[in-house]
This record gives C-alpha cells, sequence and structure tokens, in this order.
C-alpha cells in the first residue's frame, strides 16, 4: 500500500532516530569512563562493565530480534525495545552506584539490539523496490552520523555538564520515537493473526547463551584483579561458561526450533568471516575503549579533546563506505577490500603503539584514519561473504550470527584489554623502578629539579626534598607504565589481525543476483 511523502518521512525521522540514538550510546561512553569511575568512587577495570554490559546485552538479543519480531509482532517488538532503552537511559542517568549503573546498561542493550536491526527492515518497506538504494544510502548515513558524534557529543557534556546527561539526553528523543512509532508505523499484515502457541520459545537456548556469555565476560574482567584460579569466584564462573557455551551449541544444533540457527555453519565462507568479524569486533572496541583512557590518563586529554580526536576515523568511514559499495556493485571482489580491511587495521594498531606521551594530535589523526578505512573496507564485505553458498531461508541467520561475532568480540576485547593493560602496566612499572639505583646520576639531578619546583610553589623545603619529590616522581613512573601499557594494548591489536590472516583463505567469492544483495542490505545493520 502507498504511503504519502509526510508518513515516509515521519518513518525516516523515526527509524533513523532510533538507530542514531542506540549507536550514539554504544560509544557516548566511552571518553567519560575516567569521570563514571571518579565520581562513583570506582576503578576504571570495574567502570569498563558500564561498556561491557551494554555489548554483552547486545550479544544475547541481536541473534534473538528475529523470533522476537515473530512472537510480538515487529511494531510491538520495535516500539517496545524504544520504551525500555528509554526507561533504562533515565534510571543510568540516576544512578548513585557503579553497579547499580552496570545493570541498567544492560537493560539499555536489551532494548537498544532492535533498534538498528529491525528499524532498517521498517525503514526499507517504506519504500519502493526501486529506491532501495536511497533507502540504504539514508540509513547508512544514519549509522555513521551516530558513533562519529557519540564521542565528541560525550566529551562535550562531560566537559561542560556532569556525565548522568549522557544517559538522560535520551529521553525526549525516546519519548518522540515511540509516539511516532504508535501513530506512524503500521503493523504487517501477518503481525495482526499471529499464533504464539505456534511459535515455540527456545528458554534452553536463550539461557543457555546468556549464562555462558555472562560467565565468560566476569573471568574476562575478573581474572587479572581476583588472581585468577586462585579466586573461587573464578573457578564457579569458569565452569558456568563452559557448562553454558557448551550446552547452547548443543541444543542448538539438535532442537527443532532454535533461537539461533547454528546449522548454517556449515559453510565455510560464514566460518571464515565470522572469525574475522570477531576479530574485527575485538580491534574496534578494544581501540576506541583503551584510546581515550590513554589520552586522558596519560597525556592530559580533557573528555572534549579525546572525543574530537575519534572523528577522523567516523569522516573515513563516512568517505570510504559509499565508494566501497559502489565498487562492489560494479563487480569488485569483496576479498580485495578484506585484505585492505587488515592491512589498514594491522597499520592502525602498530602505528598507535608506537606513540609517545609527546605524540601530536596530527599523529592520532593519521592512526583514526586507517582504523576508519579499516572498519569500513571489513563492515560490508564481510557481511557479503558471510551469506555465500547460504540457501534464501539460511540468509537471516547467516547475518543475525554475522552481527553477534561482531559484538562478542567486542565484549570479549574490551575484558580482555583490560585484563592486559593492568598486566602490562606492573610489568613496565617493575622494569623502570628497577633502573632506579640510588647512586644514579640522572636520578638525582631529577629529585633535585622536582624539589625545586616544589619549594617554588610553596612547599617545604625539607619535605620537597623528601617525600613529595619521591611521590611526585612515582606518580611520573606510574604514569609511564601506564602509556606503555595501553601502548602494548595496540600492538596486540595487530598481532590479533595478524593471527587471523589464514581465515582469509576460507573466504570465496559468488556473483549475487540484485534480490539477494537488497536483502542482505535490508537486515543487516
Amino acid at each position: 500500500m502507498a504511503i504519502s511523502k509526510l508518513t515516509r518521512a515521519i518513518i525516516v525521522i523515526t527509524t533513523i532516530s532510533g538507530a542514531v540514538m542506540e549507536l550514539i550510546d554504544s560509544s557516548i561512553v566511552n571518553v567519560a569512563l575516567n569521570n563514571i569511575s571518579g565520581n562513583l568512587g570506582a576503578t576504571t577495570e570495574d567502570a569498563s562493565w558500564v561498556v561491557t554490559s551494554y555489548a554483552i546485552a547486545n550479544v544475547i538479543v541481536i541473534p534473538m530480534t528475529g523470533f522476537l519480531s515473530r512472537f510480538f509482532g515487529r511494531k510491538n517488538y520495535y516500539l517496545s525495545s524504544i520504551i525500555i532503552f528509554t526507561i533504562a537511559s533515565y534510571m543510568c542517568g540516576a544512578s548513585t552506584s557503579l553497579w547499580m549503573l552496570v545493570f541498567w546498561r544492560f537493560i539499555q542493550g536489551l532494548g537498544g539490539g532492535a533498534l538498528l536491526s529491525v528499524s532498517q527492515g521498517i525503514l526499507f518497506e517504506a519504500f519502493d523496490p526501486s529506491e532501495k538504494s536511497k533507502a540504504s544510502g539514508i540509513f547508512g548515513m544514519g549509522v555513521v552520523i551516530g558513533p562519529t558524534i557519540g564521542p565528541m557529543l560525550g566529551g562535550y557534556i562531560v566537559d561542560n555538564y556532569s556525565w548522568p546527561l549522557i544517559f538522560t539526553i535520551n529521553i525526549p528523543i525516546g519519548v518522540i520515537a515511540a509516539l511516532l512509532t504508535w501513530r506512524y508505523i503500521d503493523k504487517k499484515p501477518e503481525e495482526l493473526v499471529i499464533d504464539r502457541k505456534v511459535i515455540k520459545v527456545d528458554y534452553i537456548g536463550i539461557l543457555s547463551l546468556a549464562a555462558g556469555v555472562g560467565a565468560l565476560q566476569y573471568v574476562l574482567e575478573k581474572g587479572q584483579t581476583d588472581d585468577w584460579f586462585e579466586n573461587e569466584a573464578i573457578r564457579i564462573m569458569t565452569t558456568i561458561a563452559f557448562v553454558g557455551l557448551a550446552l547452547f551449541i548443543w541444543w542448538e544444533i539438535t532442537t527443532k526450533q532454535p533461537v539461533i540457527n547454528l546449522k548454517v555453519m556449515k559453510s565455510t565462507n560464514l566460518i571464515g568471516s565470522n572469525v574475522i568479524t570477531f576479530v574485527c569486533g575485538f580491534g574496534l572496541y578494544s581501540s576506541v575503549y583503551i584510546f581515550p583512557l590513554m589520552v586522558q590518563r596519560a597525556m592530559g586529554y580533557t573528555p572534549t579533546e579525546s572525543g574530537l580526536s575519534l572523528i577522523p576515523s567516523a569522516l573515513a568511514s563516512i568517505i570510504a563506505m559509499p565508494l566501497i559499495g559502489n565498487l562492489m556493485g560494479k563487480g569488485v571482489s569483496p576479498l580485495i577490500f578484506v585484505a585492505a580491511g587488515f592491512l589498514f587495521f594491522i597499520s592502525h594498531g602498530f602505528l598507535a603503539s608506537q606513540a609517545s606521551p609527546e605524540a601530536s594530535r596530527a599523529w592520532f589523526t593519521y592512526v583514526q584514519i586507517f582504523r576508519g578505512l579499516g572498519t569500513s573496507c571489513l563492515t560490508v564485505p564481510l557481511l557479503t561473504q558471510a551469506v555465500v553458498g547460504l540457501k534464501p531461508k539460511d540468509i537471516p541467520y547467516g547475518i543475525s550470527l554475522n552481527n553477534m561475532s561482531r559484538q562478542l568480540g567486542g565484549a570479549f576485547g574490551i575484558g580482555l584489554m583490560n585484563t592486559y593493560a593492568a598486566r602490562r602496566m606492573a610489568v613496565h612499572r617493575s622494569d623502570l623502578v628497577s633502573n632506579l639505583q640510588g647512586n644514579n646520576i640522572l636520578l638525582q639531578e631529577r629529585l633535585h629539579r622536582i624539589s625545586n619546583t616544589l619549594t617554588a610553589k610553596g612547599v617545604n623545603r625539607l619535605q620537597a626534598k623528601s617525600q613529595a619529590a619521591y611521590a611526585t616522581l612515582d606518580h611520573a613512573i606510574s604514569n609511564q607504565a601506564q602509556m606503555r601499557a595501553y601502548l602494548d594494548g595496540f600492538l596486540l591489536i595487530s598481532i590479533f589481525f595478524i593471527a587471523a590472516v589464514p581465515f582469509i583463505l576460507m573466504l570465496k567469492t559468488k556473483p549475487m543476483d540484485a534480490a539477494t544483495r537488497a536483502r542482505i542490505a535490508s537486515e543487516a545493520h
């Protein structure tokens, strides 16, 4: 049924608002973690759960969006997700403790899972088949705008207001989006006659996935601080993770109505693309996570400055994505872009690892551009490769698994990066301290300069020569060790990509008809 131009415009605004709101919230928090941890009296490692809990919720709910849309009806599910996201945003802003914030971020992630994939399907149906490319371009710009303005907006809010506003700013947008959805988005014919008795809920699959992923993330996040398997909670969570994920895989393969159809994993293309997508998620999320922490904690950037430093990456994506889409439409092999994406990401990690505390903003601009180009070269080509060889009915499952792999890689990356950075900081601090010998002339000169500086600022001379000078030197050592630890984290990203190179050989190209390409575009996010 044809719709008016006004209604179509409202649908575009509604769906883009939902998608952008979700994408902003996936990146806006990164530049505020330093302030959140300080305000709520938490360590940086614990504060990372604010990001990770959101990613875990996405991992759980994204592959289930197809099932949930069928069970509740797409409009009902989309409207409910907006309401859940908006309420959770308010509760995040009202949180008075870290773990209260983490809980509501998880609920926010459950609501946000539908705001990309479902909104894109709704948007595509508002356009005629001949205008699908226009719809794809509109949505693609929205997808890029969210991560672009997220860090910048977060930095501005934290510097000029307070961190709760990064969440409560969603409330008016969510209320408007919910009202427009209720009024202007129609139910599909099949939504009017849903027989929920026929649709079986895969409770075992859902619960085993949630338990396995959640427990695994706990082990990655807390293992370093809790002395790994010397801690009983870590041993229990490791067991839950292993049993939960094993049960999930076995059950989804054997049950007749799985929430996620793992049988499509027989495709070597899907296996290879999912492994690479996992590594891509690892590189993307962990890089965006550690970069603001590094420049704020070790280099003195403000949240606004760290947010602005991430913009070159998004601008590179805005320019590159349409070009890559056009070239693929003209028959250029996706494997060329996958190889280029690997090269860009490896270069990004290696160059970032060579930075120094005196590195200029121009240095990081080049580094961020490489990350943006790498992301652009991998996102759509990998999704295209994921469904090569799949039957039309299996394409949605392939896309869901690919999206889940990216989110899982991101959650894994943040957890691992926390542990890795903490261990590397301890190693670097030990190395630096071991070089401080009492008879070292350079050390004595450094302490003398520090003492003179402190005395000039009004510190008692005797105190300046003793504990104050050593405390200042200790702070400098810790700062340098922390900087080196984050640089090692960037190098780890390059190592992950190098290790994943053999999986490119599993990918094989195959021409796709226009209908298949349109279906991929409409169901991807």
